[in-house]
């Protein structure tokens, strides 16, 4: 135990100039993002692909991105608890419950299918469904920290952070035009909104451009699909284990701690143990941690072999937010 321990303080030595690293452009990220008023994943990503020398030369920075890639992302994810509630979810009956778990599992299960049909695997149909369906960049970031190693899956989890973030910002400028052209109350579009964007911050940015009610529904909504995380994680696990119980290639890992982390903060924030500073604070620092990650997923990754994967991914997550939308729309005027 002893030399357990004595090695990783001395792995964890190694850790500094990477992280210092994906720090600084983290916080690069953040400025541009607010000066700009524009997605800071999209930022954080693409200034870490631009400082990828500093992972491709193997230098000293290379294990503090690997850690900012992997540890830190699960810390930001676990975080992610503190801006759920158990009464939250119960409070608005179980019409948006029914409307959120309908389109999360039929968006999944389109994204599987059609990666099928346009000859891509199925991690990325996963991965992009996922994305879609729940929480945009931070869903492909948790689904992707328990999916096998692979050569493919860094750059499958970037391809689909770019594509979300860019047609979830799309979606803010144009989808709260819909409830207008279609003549839906404000109750009805903050439904459609919440269940349609895919990052927090841009349905919260489209539904309170529509109204107050709008804005408040639309989180709540969008708060129902984040809260889908867990589950939806825990069954990709389920599936994996079951796999490999098989003879298939499963990732074998056990419980993950971050999910276990999440849910303990979700009943702890719903027993009211939390203030709200501490709860703002959690909230920011789980933003930290994924702004982070996602700048040492960039740092991490080859723009060639990113330029080089062709049209029919980005199709394939154009279609599924397309079929989100629509299923939205029809769920919305069908259910009570």
């Amino acid at each position: 135990m002893n030399e357990r321990l004595q090695s990783l303080l001395a792995e964890a030595r190694t850790w500094p100039p990477g992280l210092l690293a994906s720090a600084t452009v983290a916080m690069a990220a953040m400025f541009l993002a607010g000066h700009y008023e524009a997605p800071v994943m999209l930022f954080a990503l693409l200034l870490g692909i631009a400082f990828a020398f500093l992972y491709e030369d193997g230098g000293r920075c290379v294990p503090g991105i690997e850690v900012a890639a992997r540890t830190v992302l699960r810390i930001g994810v676990a975080l992610l608890g503190v801006r759920l509630t158990i009464e939250q979810i119960a409070a608005f009956g179980w019409t948006p419950i029914l409307l959120v778990v309908t389109v999360v599992v039929a968006t999944i299960g389109v994204g599987l299918v059609l990666a099928r049909v346009l000859g891509q695997d199925r991690q990325l149909g996963l991965l992009s469904g996922g994305a879609v369906a729940i929480c945009g960049a931070s869903a492909a970031l948790a689904l992707a920290s328990v999916l096998p190693r692979n050569a493919r899956l860094e750059a499958d989890t970037v391809l689909v952070v770019i594509a979300v973030t860019t047609l979830s910002t799309i979606a803010m400028v144009v989808y709260p035009l819909v409830p207008l052209l279609l003549d839906l109350d404000d109750h009805a579009a903050g439904y459609f909104l919440g269940s349609t964007i895919h990052d927090v911050a841009q349905v919260v940015g489209a539904g309170y451009s529509v109204s107050e009610e709008t804005g408040d529904v639309s989180t709540f909504v969008k708060l129902l699909r984040v809260a889908m995380l867990l589950p939806v994680v825990f069954v990709v696990l389920w599936y994996l284990r079951a796999r490999r119980g098989a003879g298939g290639a499963g990732s074998g890992a056990a419980l993950p701690w971050f999910l276990v982390a999440f849910a303990a903060l979700v009943a702890i924030n719903s027993a009211g143990w939390l203030s709200g500073d501490v709860q703002a604070m959690l909230s920011e620092a789980s933003r930290a941690c994924l702004v982070t990650a996602i700048a040492a997923l960039g740092m991490k990754t080859s723009l060639r072999a990113l330029l080089r994967v062709g049209p029919r991914p980005i199709l394939l997550i154009v279609l599924e937010t397309a079929i989100l939308a629509l299923l939205a729309l029809g769920l919305i005027w069908a259910l009570p």
